[in-house]
């Protein structure tokens, strides 16, 4: 069974489905009231002022609401991108160990998902088996890999965001951060008592070397020494890791950019962070064009279920998908008579800005000046705001 149908009306189902109070108060555990919207508003089948929207057409919304909240770090990530750069990929400060401390390779034993910590095995199992990790989850298993492994945060959020169907840049790596204690005042930290509390019985992990007391945790993070994988059988146990692709798999339509089928002709494009409706008020003649650019996937790859989640939504968009660098897509796009999109910053960067239009709708008021902390941030737009 597919988890996430890639249809705008899977999406609006699920909008519709949303009981914020049960949200509010079941959400941390695995099996709680979650939304598993967020595929749908990365890739932009949905917009957040939409999710809002709809949400509220059927209760009582406050801003106060945890709905409201969660949705508004999803946006302050957004902020810390805009004012950062690519900075966000780099340690924001020191966290509990330099730098230097944390190798860049990640054990084979999580990659296979046979550290013998089940927390963590299933996480691993269900992230390659859906694209899809509860947060409580995602924060298990990067604290582990950080702090007990001495993984550096980084290659943790590649390794992820390749994998998830909802990798957001900004809102993964900075997740991390916060997590190994380069974006937070302290590392984030999780024991076997914690997962008990949220998660099924088969994620247990009683009489592992997480079932200590958060002491001995704090100790361990702010220690040099790794600990090793507590798996008696890794032959056994281990699975296969599934790939990350820079480019689409071959089974995939997608061809060589083409000024063929755009000459003289209106071009709309359709990226995979503009997947929602189509605009109505566009010439008779457009023509509906994805595009996936190289650069781009040859430095942030993703995983088969992602290509195929993004690939099916598009084609159900556009007339041609084009796969292929920056400068054949924009040499291409030279013939046509007018090009416009819908703006977005996993894009921005790759073409230029005059080609797309409006940026993706946000859901609070923009802050002109950087806040370093998600709480300042929240005070400003949650009445409404600017920072002067």
């Amino acid at each position: 069974m597919n988890l996430f149908p890639p249809t705008r009306e899977e999406a609006l189902a699920r909008i519709a489905a949303v009981e914020p109070a049960e949200y509010s108060r079941s959400r941390n555990a695995l099996n709680g009231a979650v939304t598993q919207l967020s595929p749908y508003i990365t890739h932009g089948f949905v917009s957040l002022p939409e999710v809002l929207k709809g949400v509220r057409s059927k209760h009582r919304v406050k801003p106060e609401d945890k709905f409201v909240f969660e949705l508004g770090w999803r946006e302050y990530y957004r902020h810390v991108w805009q004012h950062r750069g690519d900075d966000i990929f780099k340690s924001l400060h020191e966290g509990v160990l330099p730098d230097k401390a944390y190798a860049h390779e990640i054990p084979v034993d999580i990659l296979h998902a046979c550290t013998g910590v089940a927390a963590i095995d299933m996480s691993v199992k269900t992230l390659y088996a859906t694209g899809y990790l509860h947060n409580h989850a995602r924060m298990w298993l990067a604290s582990y890999m950080v702090h007990l492994r001495k993984v550096h945060w980084s290659a943790g959020a590649q390794w992820m965001y390749g994998h998830l169907l909802d990798g957001d840049l900004a809102s993964n790596h900075l997740s991390w951060q916060w997590v190994a204690g380069t974006g937070s005042h302290q590392p984030y930290l999780f024991n076997a008592e914690n997962v008990a509390r949220y998660a099924p019985l088969h994620w247990h992990s009683s009489g592992s070397v997480i079932d200590i007391t958060y002491e001995a945790l704090d100790q361990i993070a702010r220690s040099a020494s790794s600990v090793s994988s507590s798996s008696a059988a890794p032959d056994r146990d281990a699975i296969d890791r599934p790939s990350l692709f820079a480019q689409p798999p071959k089974t995939f339509s997608l061809s060589a950019p083409s000024l063929t089928s755009v000459s003289g002709r209106d071009v709309w494009l359709v990226h995979p962070w503009s997947l929602g409706e189509l605009p109505n008020q566009l010439s008779p003649d457009t023509v509906f064009v994805g595009v996936c650019i190289e650069e781009f996937h040859r430095a942030w790859p993703w995983s088969e279920k992602r290509w195929q989640f993004v690939n099916a939504r598009m084609a159900d968009l556009t007339t041609e998908r084009w796969y292929g660098s920056a400068s054949s897509i924009l040499a291409a796009l030279k013939s046509a008579k007018l090009v416009n999109g819908l703006s977005e910053a996993h894009i921005s960067g790759y073409l230029p800005t005059h080609l797309l239009g409006e940026m993706t709708r946000c859901l609070f008021p923009q802050v002109d000046r950087r806040c370093d902390s998600f709480s300042r941030w929240w005070k400003i737009v949650s009445a409404g705001q600017r920072v002067e």
